[in-house]
């Protein structure tokens, strides 16, 4: 790592003649944020902690084959392959749960997760964390992926319109409706906010 604050080119710069602590001072830099987004898409640990090594890899890669550009920003670039790997998930598995084929394996207690405090505030909290996923899955993916953007990666609507090849106008349209329908969406089921 650097004690010195290097942009992110002139990291990538250094990685690319063989300085292998300047990968990782890149990577750490963003780990949070990607990690974040892939979570808050696949919704499971284990699962995203794979996809974001996979990001990771595929970004190192990418970097010394010459396939990033000094146009884009490396956030937006690595964001696109994290949400690209997200997006191979889901067409492979079909969003479709597996469940063991014999009956006699499964087992209903396998799939509950038990919390050892059972706090009313935290149930509450939960469920209401639960409710407002599941509202957000409801909507169209181009405002789903707008809001993951802005609300679990924590990006500006300009890396959020490179990441999603619109423009900044669209990115901005996009959450105005994913905020209206989800507002919509909790108001048809009553959701106490």
């Amino acid at each position: 790592m650097y004690k010195v604050a290097l942009t992110d080119s002139e990291l990538i710069d250094r990685f690319i003649v063989g300085d292998e602590r300047a990968i990782a001072t890149l990577l750490s830099k963003y780990q949070k944020k990607v990690y974040n987004f892939i979570l808050s898409r696949v919704k499971d640990n284990e699962l995203a902690n794979d996809l974001f090594q996979d990001t990771f890899i595929k970004a190192i890669d990418g970097l010394k084959k010459g396939n990033y550009s000094e146009e884009g920003k490396f956030l937006q670039w690595i964001m696109m392959i994290a949400n690209n790997l997200c997006m191979d998930y889901f067409r492979k598995q079909k969003r479709s749960p597996n469940f063991a084929q014999n009956t006699e394996e499964f087992n209903a207690y396998d799939i509950l997760v038990v919390e050892e405090t059972s706090y009313e505030d935290i149930l509450f909290e939960q469920q209401q964390s639960d409710a407002v996923r599941s509202y957000i899955e409801l909507l169209p993916n181009e405002q789903k992926q707008v809001l993951l953007l802005r609300h679990y990666a924590d990006l500006s609507f300009k890396e959020i319109a490179e990441i999603t090849n619109t423009n900044i106008n669209t990115a901005l349209g996009r959450m105005r409706y994913a905020i209206i329908n989800l507002k919509r969406l909790m108001e048809e089921k009553n959701f106490k906010y």
